[in-house]
């Protein structure tokens, strides 16, 4: 078994460390900005990740709902402010359904 050394990992930044240092602390607008585009990324990269594994372009997928090949793009890349009804229509073109479930986001 691999034996790590304590002093070296007492050494390591935490990503919350990291975040805070590039990013801004929690709460921050800053944060708040880098969390938003994290955001926009991951639910794009979602949708492209299932239009490719049904081997569909992004034209395709446009032209299913209305819009330009170029806002896919921009939504795949996390790139575009994409509205809720949007998400819905694209996640209807590629088979994937969001049941909604409601919980006080309040602590």
């Amino acid at each position: 078994m691999i034996q790590l050394d304590e002093n070296k990992l007492a050494k390591l930044a935490t990503t919350n460390q990291l975040l805070n240092e590039k990013h801004g602390v929690a709460d921050s607008p800053e944060r708040e900005e880098f969390n938003a585009k994290a955001i926009a990324w991951y639910y794009g990269s979602l949708l492209r990740d299932r239009r490719k594994e049904l081997k569909l372009t992004q034209k395709q997928v446009a032209e299913r709902i209305g819009r330009e090949q170029t806002y896919i793009a921009r939504i795949e890349r996390g790139k575009a402010d994409i509205q809720l009804s949007s998400f819905f229509r694209i996640a209807a073109v590629l088979g994937i359904q969001f049941i909604p479930t409601f919980a006080s986001a309040l602590k």
